[in-house]
């Protein structure tokens, strides 16, 4: 009886070979392991399929939202605006869009889906060929007596500390900083402390420019808003005049009922565009809150002309806002005929937006 039990056949007889067994064995651990479905019921593949079928065959809605998210960053610029600036939300956060990147490989690999992770290398492409290059620290040794630094901050309006927030400034070494959003209550504190740091200075409606080196021809630059919310004025360095724009356009909102709505923005960028061509000085500074990314079509009057010191010698994405969890960078500092060396965000003041330095030679 026990060899009966030991051999499965009737009266000591060995049982005769189930069919099937030795081709189900190997097939059986590849299927353990993921690498193709389970055939017929008999255990074998299904006719007129191979084995290992099955791991081209899943993941194709994976694959599909891999396609999408490729054609997202190759082509954000023919994502149209004509309903609610859609084309400009998208570019405002475009680098976020790399967070789908990780997230769909690893749900590839729990599918097992060789068509699904061959497809999320597609997308992994084109954002390291849009971003990579932020990535890695590009700044520069610079001799410091051809060096000018410039510090850009929103101070926000309902900043509780204006008097903190201007020694935080001025403790960044920058030889030219400009500051916005400053209200009528607080712009004599920004005057008076800032002073003891910068001689020169100049204020127009909202917006303010301070200087180590001698200011002239400051004046107001119309940006179409009906106040004053840009300037611009002539630095006279050691090495050469520099003019200095300091700009504050409209804000943006994202409504259900609109969209994201920046027409205001969009007229500001062109007018504040054709200001700075017509700029006769070959040495051009831009320094202020645009509320819009280098990546946004519609500052494309703007970013058309000149170079962004973080995209040019930064480390890092360099985001700006919101300061508690910055996800994008509206605040710049971009120039035309000076060379960025390096550019970086400053630590975190009373305002809701983080304050970006950056230096330049010439």
């Amino acid at each position: 009886m026990a060899q009966a039990e030991m051999t499965g056949g009737r009266d000591g007889e060995p049982a005769p070979p189930v069919a099937g067994v030795g081709v189900r064995e190997a097939p059986v651990r590849w299927q353990r392991l993921g690498l193709f479905r389970r055939g017929s019921a008999a255990g074998g593949p299904r006719p007129g399929s191979s084995p290992g079928a099955g791991v081209w065959r899943r993941g194709a809605f994976l694959s599909l939202f891999a396609l999408a998210l490729l054609l997202l960053l190759v082509f954000h610029a023919s994502v149209p605006n004509r309903v609610g600036n859609l084309g400009s939300l998208l570019e405002t956060f475009l680098p976020w869009l790399g967070l789908a990147v990780p997230l769909l490989f690893l749900l590839a690999l729990v599918r097992r889906s060789a068509t699904a992770l061959i497809a999320v290398v597609l997308p992994a492409v084109a954002w390291v060929n849009l971003f990579g290059g932020l990535l890695v620290d590009k700044s520069a040794a610079a001799a410091d007596g051809s060096r000018l630094t410039l510090a850009s901050h929103n101070v926000n309006a309902e900043n509780p500390d204006p008097a903190a927030t201007a020694r935080d400034i001025a403790a960044s070494g920058a030889d030219v900083v400009a500051l916005v959003e400053l209200t009528e209550s607080a712009a004599p504190t920004y005057q008076r402390t800032l002073g003891e740091t910068y001689r020169y200075h100049s204020m127009q409606g909202t917006v303010g420019l301070w200087s180590k080196y001698p200011l002239s021809d400051s004046r107001r630059v119309d940006t179409g808003m009906g106040w004053a919310r840009a300037l611009r004025g002539t630095v006279d360095t050691p090495h050469g005049r520099v003019a200095v724009y300091v700009a504050h356009l409209p804000s943006v909102r994202v409504r259900i009922e609109a969209g994201f709505t920046a027409e205001r923005r969009d007229n500001s960028a062109e007018a504040l565009g054709l200001a700075i061509r017509e700029e006769p000085l070959k040495r051009v500074v831009l320094l202020g809150d645009l509320n819009g990314t280098m990546n946004d079509r519609a500052l494309a009057p703007v970013t058309s002309q000149m170079r962004s010191t973080q995209g040019a010698a930064g480390d890092g994405f360099g985001f700006s806002w919101p300061a508690s969890f910055p996800m994008t960078r509206i605040d710049q500092i971009m120039v035309r005929g000076l060379e960025p060396v390096s550019s970086w965000t400053l630590e975190r003041t009373g305002s809701d937006h983080l304050p970006v330095a950056a230096s330049v030679t010439f």
